[in-house]
């Protein structure tokens, strides 16, 4: 007990049920089923939410993209359904919003992060009402749908994408060209507008110009330097801060990007950098002060792209990391940086663009990542769905041949 609290002991606690905790957690029990391990986790539900922009474009169905927790958990896990409070990291404790503790040898944050819809004033009293609306939630993707068809007499619609670091960085975009796609081949007159609170259009250069010539066919406006404010649905008006001050926009359709951090109880913990992230080392994701500590997905410090790709990139890594403690198995191996991001640029095509760290472009196939092509339209439709379900959540490494790389 420690102050009148129960604690649990466990082998390695996993902070996360979402990708990149289950796929951390599946490894390893298929490396050692009879691993003492535990997953924190309060959602009852798990989302593809990389599938959330297609709902938005009409192109996927939302059931689709949610399965209860229950079914993805891998057998054998030991399932906290509670939420995060707070470290004690020098006594490989955890706290839990019901008052538990957990005592671990390892311990994994895998907790995503958090979206700041309060950080825009009148925004979450609007969201899902007055044309109002975003794909970064599982109940709004088929409102923007909705509203995308219902511009029949044309209007005005504002895409905003706020400061970075926010998970899936195209995903502001990809909601835009599907909309502005469907209005095309329809023949309606709708003016489009991007608000970016960044100075182009993508963070690799190669990527950003390819997109420029995408935002110029589509007769989009560009507005870099915008940050969205502050949102009055009844009035239709969307309020930006610039470095000339604050601008109002009219709109008939806007869907928000919300700014993003981690979340509170990492951010305000001793395990976090100064930006709040939880401070690993870029390469081999573990924490740089407590060598029990590993992070990976949204939640870290590392400058890539919060993807599910990086995701499928970064498990490998950890869970070799921790396999080569437990077991003094083969040395691991490091994060690369890899991240992707399948940019929907139409209803039937996708720039499937590929990078590492420092914005090196790199490429799966043996063609022009910057090219939009057909087949991968089909990838991100049907292939990304089925790995992300029987491959990654599997723990499963596609890049290694039998997908049973963990073995000792």
């Amino acid at each position: 007990m420690t102050d009148g609290k129960q604690v649990y002991k466990h082998v390695v606690v996993v902070i996360g049920g979402g990708a990149a905790g289950l796929a951390v957690t599946s490894a390893l029990l298929r490396a050692q089923p009879d691993l003492d391990i535990a997953v924190v986790e309060p959602s009852g539900t798990h989302d593809y939410q990389p599938g959330w922009t297609l709902v938005g474009g009409g192109c996927m169905h939302q059931e689709s993209t949610r399965r209860p927790e229950a079914d993805v958990l891998p057998q054998g896990v030991i399932w906290y359904q509670d939420a995060a409070a707070g470290f004690d990291a020098d006594n490989s404790r955890l706290s839990l919003a019901s008052g538990e503790v957990l005592e671990y040898r390892f311990l994994v944050v895998a907790a995503g992060l958090k979206l700041d819809w309060d950080r825009i004033e009148g925004l979450p009293e609007t969201l899902g009402h007055n044309g109002v609306t975003s794909n970064y939630r599982y109940d709004l993707a088929p409102y923007t749908w909705s509203l995308t068809r219902g511009m029949t007499r044309g209007g005005k619609a504002l895409f905003t994408q706020p400061a970075m670091p926010i998970k899936c960085a195209g995903a502001a975009q990809k909601a835009m060209y599907l909309s502005a796609d469907y209005w095309r081949q329809h023949g309606l007159d709708v003016q489009v507008g991007f608000c970016n609170q960044g100075a182009a259009m993508f963070g690799v250069p190669a990527y950003a110009r390819a997109l420029d010539a995408v935002v110029e066919d589509y007769g989009i406006q560009t507005h870099f330097g915008h940050n969205l404010v502050a949102v009055d649905g009844p009035a239709r008006k969307a309020t930006f801060s610039t470095e000339d001050g604050q601008q109002t926009l009219d709109f008939d359709m806007l869907h928000v990007v919300p700014p993003q951090s981690a979340p509170d109880f990492i951010r305000d913990s001793a395990l976090a950098n100064e930006a709040g992230w939880l401070d690993v080392d870029r390469n081999t994701l573990q924490h740089v002060r407590h060598a029990n500590v590993y992070g990976l997905g949204d939640c870290t410090s590392t400058p890539n792209a919060k993807t599910a790709a990086a995701v499928r990139k970064q498990f490998p890594v950890v869970v070799a990391s921790l396999l080569h403690e437990l077991t003094h198995g083969p040395a691991p191996g490091q994060y690369d940086g890899y991240g992707a991001c399948p940019l929907t640029v139409s209803r039937n095509t996708v720039m499937l663009a590929e990078f590492r760290y420092d914005g090196e472009v790199v490429s799966s196939f043996p063609m022009d990542p910057r090219v939009p092509r057909r087949f991968q339209w089909w990838m991100k439709k049907q292939v990304f769905p089925w790995m992300y379900w029987n491959v990654i959540l599997q723990g499963r490494d596609w890049d290694k041949p039998d997908h049973k790389p963990y073995s000792v």
